[in-house]
């Protein structure tokens, strides 16, 4: 069961629940935004995508049947498969019968991730993958957790952590000179109803936190393979250190997946508060036995690369190896951007390209009104919010989705403006859009305390300029 008496039973339980919740968070999201960004009329359509991919090099089923009744039906039957997992309905039938549940989650999540282009290209989706597959090899209730399975899901969150914490040294200076903090909770992707504070925090703090940033990566990591309670002492402020990442910013469920993998480092008696009694265990049998040791191979094999591109001075962030994402290489903030731009989206109804007035559409999560409090969305990911701030880094013409994009809102398309927070047409579709390009950047406490206002912003131009359907 493990080494020196120690027992992993509730922290597999616990485990498997709380990667149900993430599973059923990242089907929800499938759910809501899959066909709208990727369906038949969607801004990428994955029926384009397996005419010029080779199912070998990206599988999914949705090679089978790329069409929006297959996507609506996936993404709800994970949602239901999630339930069953965090209920633990398919404990009583046996191992494997978990284990098809864990197995059905990875394919299904899997077929999203492949066909998912630009709009599933983050790290976390790889990461959730990961886990969720050797998630299949964890065994069943009545079963002894083993120990293989404990160090597979350490051994991840050795590479999330210590990936993250060397790509930040090698990478934005500001993380050597203890400053990077000055600048990210104003220019991170997703703000949130906190982060304008901790932006007006000390000078001081800010230094301290890079600090504790850099030990939390590159120090604590090591010690997830130290003997107990080393090791769950690490987790412990591992998971401190993520819920400070969860209160000043929203990236989608990378924290909480980290959080997620922190609790194989807690051995049973962290867990004495539990209702739940531990059952009679049987240790797990020979086939299964064989088989664990065998996914232990596999990981060694596949970390080769992995571990080599950690100690490379070119080293990648969030890269699979695979087409599986089976083990993966992980790293976030390497660089630091010191101001923000965002993209407004902008549309008019009179006639002639002589426009005095247009209304913006507002987003979601991503800033737009000065005036409006940055929302609380992760663990929820926002996919077009998301991919509007890395636009703001580059040109139009480089993002083919923002073209699609202009275009549905000139249609009036309602799957499109289901994304976005606001429609200012609700009568008809604009005559002509365009997209401006701002500089934002958090007021000061005391131009908040005068005008009411969360973000200062001047317009640089257009970033694309009216446009309109030809009627």
């Amino acid at each position: 069961m493990a080494g020196g008496g120690l027992t992993y039973w509730y922290s597999r339980l616990v485990f498997e629940r709380a990667l149900a919740l993430v599973y059923l968070v990242a089907f929800v999201c499938a759910a809501n935004q899959f066909i709208p960004l990727l369906g038949n009329r969607g801004l990428l359509p994955v029926s384009r995508f397996v005419q010029a991919v080779p199912f070998r090099s990206s599988p999914s089923l949705f090679y089978l049947a790329p069409t929006d009744a297959a996507f609506r039906a996936a993404a709800w039957t994970g949602v239901a498969l999630s339930i069953v997992a965090f209920l633990g309905v398919a404990e009583s039938l046996g191992v494997v019968a978990v284990a098809l549940v864990w197995a059905a989650l990875w394919i299904l999540y899997l077929s999203f991730v492949n066909v998912g282009q630009t709009f599933y290209a983050f790290g976390w989706e790889t990461l959730l993958l990961e886990v969720g597959f050797f998630t299949i090899f964890a065994g069943g209730r009545l079963t002894a957790p083993s120990m293989w399975t404990i160090w597979i899901w350490r051994w991840i969150l050795f590479r999330l952590m210590f990936g993250a914490g060397l790509i930040k040294l090698r990478g934005d200076e500001c993380w050597r000179d203890l400053t990077c903090l000055d600048y990210y909770f104003e220019t991170q992707p997703i703000p949130n109803a906190l982060s304008w504070y901790f932006h007006w925090l000390p000078a001081g703090v800010h230094r301290a936190g890079v600090v504790i940033n850099h030990l939390a990566e590159l120090g604590a990591p090591f010690a997830y393979f130290a003997p107990q309670p080393i090791a769950a002492i690490a987790g412990v402020l591992t998971i401190f250190f993520q819920l400070t990442l969860i209160v000043s910013g929203n990236l989608s469920w990378l924290n909480w997946m980290t959080i997620v993998l922190c609790i194989p480092t807690l051995d049973d008696r962290w867990f004495t508060w539990m209702p739940a009694a531990i059952p009679p265990l049987t240790e797990p049998q020979a086939a299964q036995r064989y088989l664990t040791w065998g996914v232990a191979a596999l990981v060694a094999v596949f970390s080769i690369q992995p571990i080599l591109n950690m100690i490379s001075p070119q080293q990648m962030m969030n890269y699979s190896f695979d087409p599986l994402h089976l083990v993966n290489t992980y790293g976030a903030f390497g660089s630091i951007t010191r101001t923000r731009n965002e993209i407004v989206i902008e549309g008019s109804d009179e006639d002639s390209l002589d426009v005095t007035r247009w209304r913006e559409y507002e987003f979601k999560g991503k800033p737009g009104d000065p005036a409006r409090l940055a929302p609380q969305i992760a663990p929820y990911h926002l996919r077009l919010d998301w991919l509007m701030w890395f636009a703001a880094f580059s040109r139009p013409s480089q993002h083919p989705w923002f073209a699609a994009l202009l275009s549905k809102l000139l249609e009036g398309d309602p799957a499109t403006l289901g994304l976005l927070r606001s429609n200012p047409f609700p009568d008809h579709p604009p005559k002509f859009v365009r997209a401006v390009y701002y500089s934002y950047r958090f007021t000061t406490p005391e131009e908040h305390r005068q005008s009411g206002r969360w973000w200062n912003r001047e317009p640089l131009g257009l970033y694309v300029a009216p446009m309109t359907l030809n009627r």
